[in-house]
């Protein structure tokens, strides 16, 4: 436990809540973007979705399991804005102008709904598995097992909304491979790279909300 300011504690949760916003959105714009690499298809937003797990997991470490769970529905509706807005106006690395946003654009509208359905049900995944096993003196354990499952729930919840039967005929035809895909490459970015990350973040936040006594409150370990 650590004890902390009141302003220290909202400076945390500002950033904490910009960065889900952020990497929300630009999932979703990147997911519309595909590649093919050795025959097989994926979509850029691979790279950038396990970012959503380490922020989190980092909600969790910080702020506890409730607190996280209120904090993830409360990021939503604004990244899901964010996300139809960057989408729409930028088209696969275009610029439509913003009248673009004056047409209904349902492909869009149907990685937004996705996105929604995904991350509440990846995300609550993630805080479930991740609080039970968060006391365990290896660190690297909760985020590791809470990531590969929630990741696996969050990538067919949301690649099955958004793409069975999608107007998309590219990823119509190939959502489930990119969806695997997806999903491996997720786990070997997470687990490869973003797991020491977080270990390296955990540190550094620990240090910073150290040794504070105007105001203390708990920080979850």
């Amino acid at each position: 436990m650590l004890a902390v300011s009141d302003r220290q504690l909202r400076r945390c949760l500002v950033l904490l809540v910009c960065f889900h916003i952020g990497i929300i959105a630009a999932s979703n714009y990147l997911v519309q973007i595909p590649f093919t690499i050795f025959g097989v298809h994926t979509t850029w937003g691979a790279f950038s979705f396990p970012f959503i797990f380490l922020a989190t997991d980092l909600t969790v470490r910080v702020f506890g399991k409730q607190s996280a769970r209120k904090i993830v529905f409360w990021v939503m509706f604004p990244a899901l804005v964010v996300s139809y807005v960057v989408s729409v106006v930028f088209p696969r690395g275009g610029f439509a102008g913003f009248e673009a946003l004056s047409e209904w654009n349902l492909v869009v509208a149907r990685i937004a709904l996705a996105s929604f359905a995904a991350y509440c049900i990846g995300q609550l995944l993630d805080i479930t598995i991740f609080d039970r096993l968060r006391q365990l003196r290896a660190w690297w354990v909760a985020p590791a097992l809470s990531t590969i499952v929630g990741n696996l729930a969050d990538t067919m919840a949301f690649f099955s909304v958004a793409f069975h039967g999608s107007p998309d005929p590219f990823m119509a035809a190939n959502w489930q491979q990119i969806a695997w895909v997806d999903y491996a490459g997720k786990l070997v970015i997470s687990l490869v790279f973003f797991l020491p990350l977080y270990g390296i973040v955990l540190a550094w936040l620990s240090r910073r909300l150290s040794g504070v006594s105007n105001g203390p409150v708990a920080v979850h370990n």
